[in-house]
């Protein structure tokens, strides 16, 4: 039986950058919304601005608003049942964010949980991966082991404004990968010139740092 697919959202119109942040500025705290993009950690309206054009994001109109995403996240088991967990990552402002979770990835719309598993797996794990990654076999989802949960609370990429996850969590089985600690290079997203005007101005992931744990440590 496949897995579930993301719903195709619609979202209020931002022609740029600037014009979400005009929305946003009177329906968010203003102490929080100064430190997007200046609080270590945290993303700016660019950021936000590329999750909604792809997509991936939406946003209700209300005061604060809330951002609603699918998140698809990997339990990739290793030898010994030990679990692969992004340690820390390496931000293009030169920031540490720490992050001691599972790989995630948001979806795009109307991605099937398979697929959003075998694009994050590519994009964040690619680097370190032997071999073709186009050969079959390469990421194997663990059967049986899906499951969904639903989350609310403050972004903290975010501050202030509130989000609803919904996790579409999977075990995966993923050939190839180093056995110790290893880090891995962000795979380049955006193609069309104008998404990647406005990508140089948003805060990106260069590196991303794992580690293999007790699963009782999870």
């Amino acid at each position: 039986m496949s897995l579930p697919s993301s719903k195709s959202p619609s979202n209020p119109s931002f022609p740029t950058p600037q014009s979400l942040s005009d929305w946003l500025k009177p329906r968010l705290p203003s102490d929080s919304f100064a430190s997007w993009g200046v609080k270590p950690g945290t993303k700016n309206v660019h950021n936000l601005w590329l999750e909604l054009s792809e997509g991936e994001t939406l946003l209700a109109d209300s005061s604060p608003p809330i951002r609603s995403l699918q998140v698809v996240v990997v339990r990739v088991i290793g030898k010994h049942n030990r679990v692969l967990l992004e340690s820390h990552q390496e931000l293009s402002n030169g920031v540490i964010r720490h992050r001691c979770r599972p790989l995630s990835e948001k979806m795009k719309p109307g991605e099937s949980v398979e697929a959003a598993v075998s694009r994050a797996v590519k994009e964040e794990l690619g680097s370190a991966i032997r071999g073709d990654f186009g050969d079959e076999g390469i990421v194997k989802i663990v059967p049986d082991s899906y499951c969904k949960k639903v989350e609310e609370r403050v972004s903290a990429s975010y501050p202030g404004l509130p989000a609803c996850y919904v996790l579409h969590t999977v075990d995966a089985v993923v050939e190839g990968l180093p056995e110790c600690e290893f880090c891995t290079e962000e795979v380049e997203e955006y193609i069309d010139s104008e998404m990647k005007r406005v990508a140089e101005g948003a805060f990106s992931c260069k590196k991303h740092f794992w580690k293999w744990v007790d699963p009782c440590s999870v």
